[in-house]
């Protein structure tokens, strides 16, 4: 009984996990790359792009996910920006996850000593090559942890796009549940996140001992 219910409901919690996983690619995809820009205005010389990063980290940290999400979503239409649903979803979690990779990105730069850049500039290297050939491939490098972290958490996050209506995997187990009146399509649900999140933590963990210093 048990095991044959597992094979009937599989298939939904399969799609449920393909629209999870789409949405974390291209979250991880789009907000690493912004970290990286917020995280190169936090460290500027620049008291405007200074501040205007810390308003944005401050405003993205500050507040809930799940607030993020409802105001792009249902109140931006009152100004008169629409989304659908998965591109409202994708932005919102690249803006709340850009603001956190450029804080660990921000760290990972404050980190090198300031002596590799002096001693790049007396070898005539100009900013840009220190930047992109010394500093941010070390800064990388010492945020790997903390980086792994933050992406074992943008899985369990993608369940928050449930209020928009997406059918992600946790969404198709509670409707099954509450269809079933059994907890066992949210068992199955919280075993499938317990083997996505081990699979991505051990890729993590071998890329990490890979750029391990001390090996």
């Amino acid at each position: 009984m048990t095991l044959s219910y597992i094979l009937e409901i599989m298939p939904q919690v399969l799609e449920g996990l393909k629209v999870t996983l789409e949405i974390f690619a291209f979250t991880l995809i789009l907000s690493i790359p912004l970290g990286v820009v917020v995280a190169v205005m936090r460290t500027s010389k620049s008291l405007i792009l200074r501040k205007i990063s810390g308003i944005y980290v401050l405003i993205m940290r500050g507040t809930p996910l799940l607030l993020q999400i409802i105001i792009i979503f249902f109140g931006l239409p009152i100004v008169g920006i629409t989304f659908d649903r998965f591109p409202a979803a994708i932005l919102a979690f690249t803006l709340n996850y850009g603001a956190y990779f450029g804080e660990i990105f921000r760290s990972g730069i404050m980190s090198i000593d300031n002596g590799q850049v002096e001693g790049a500039q007396v070898l005539g290297l100009s900013s840009k090559n220190i930047f992109f050939r010394i500093i941010l491939p070390q800064a990388f490098k010492r945020v790997i942890p903390p980086v792994a972290n933050e992406i074992t958490t943008l899985v369990k996050d993608t369940s928050l796009v449930y209020v928009l209506g997406l059918d992600e995997m946790l969404k198709i187990g509670k409707m099954a549940a509450n269809r079933d009146v059994s907890l066992m399509p949210l068992l199955i649900v919280g075993v499938v996140y317990l083997i996505v999140i081990a699979i991505f933590s051990q890729v993590l963990k071998k890329i990490e001992e890979k750029y391990d210093y001390y090996k």
